[in-house]
């Protein structure tokens, strides 16, 4: 959850809470700036098997992402996925993955990520029926049309016209604290009394099922809908560890240098 002090997240769902965007028509994010040469998954025996891990991208890296997509957009009700297994890596699980996604109030979202882009891209896009919010390389861009789009359709007499619109750009700046100690800090002193937990633990599930409803959806290559059958996710889960390879860890000590950066 550290990456919901973000203030990029933070300030992304303020607008999106606002209602200034109007009703969510759709959400894409490209998250593909986690790209890992061979070496990150050759050194250890559990990395990327399902026996060791239980899948790839999707539980190791997206965690963060999958959990600010639903806590700024809401749970889809629907998820059709196409993850491929060892596509740019010699391992068994995912590392390349598109999922289509239907949401309870119509709107519509796309997620897609790899660890085998470089360069990678880092865009979340959220469309709504008075505007769009994005974020890209450390700026968010807001986009405010003059009418909700709802409207703007049935009025206008021109065939090609567009709602007016104000486009404001905000530049991030690197955070004082870190994320992590954000949490780190709430967490204590809702120990000691002095604040409330800013984040409710029980929302863990909610990317977790995410990730689930998108790998179910490939293993059975249909449409899954949500909640998922955990029963049945179990069973294709243990179909996939049974077969799972044992690997030889290695002597190789891998370095850590690049292994956190803020654009993540």
């Amino acid at each position: 959850f550290n990456q919901r002090t973000n203030c990029v997240y933070r300030k992304m769902k303020e607008i999106v809470d606002s209602g200034e965007m109007g009703k969510i028509r759709r959400t894409n994010w490209i998250i593909t700036d986690w790209y890992r040469p061979q070496s990150y998954y050759d050194s250890g025996a559990w990395r990327a098997t399902w026996g060791g891990e239980g899948g790839g991208v999707l539980l190791n890296q997206c965690p963060h992402n999958l959990d600010l997509w639903q806590w700024i957009c809401g749970m889809p009700s629907k998820v059709t996925a196409f993850l491929h297994n060892g596509k740019w890596h010699d391992i068994e699980v995912e590392d390349d993955v598109t999922a289509y996604m239907e949401f309870p109030c119509g709107a519509t979202g796309c997620f897609i990520t790899s660890t085998g882009d470089t360069p990678g891209t880092n865009r979340l896009e959220i469309l709504g029926s008075k505007g769009k919010v994005v974020y890209e390389n450390g700026v968010i861009t807001n986009y405010k049309l003059a009418c909700d789009e709802r409207e703007f359709v049935v009025e206008a007499k021109d065939g090609f016209s567009e709602p007016d619109k104000t486009v404001t750009t905000t530049k991030i700046p690197n955070p004082e604290l870190s994320e992590h100690n954000r949490v780190l800090n709430n967490v204590a002193n809702a120990i000691l009394g002095k604040e409330k937990l800013f984040i409710d633990g029980r929302e863990g599930i909610m990317g977790v099922e995410l990730a689930d409803a998108m790998l179910l959806s490939t293993w059975l290559d249909k449409t899954v809908l949500l909640p998922v059958d955990d029963d049945l996710y179990l069973s294709e889960l243990n179909k996939r560890r049974a077969t799972s390879r044992r690997k030889e860890g290695t002597d190789r000590i891998m370095s850590l240098d690049n292994s956190f950066s803020d654009k993540k």
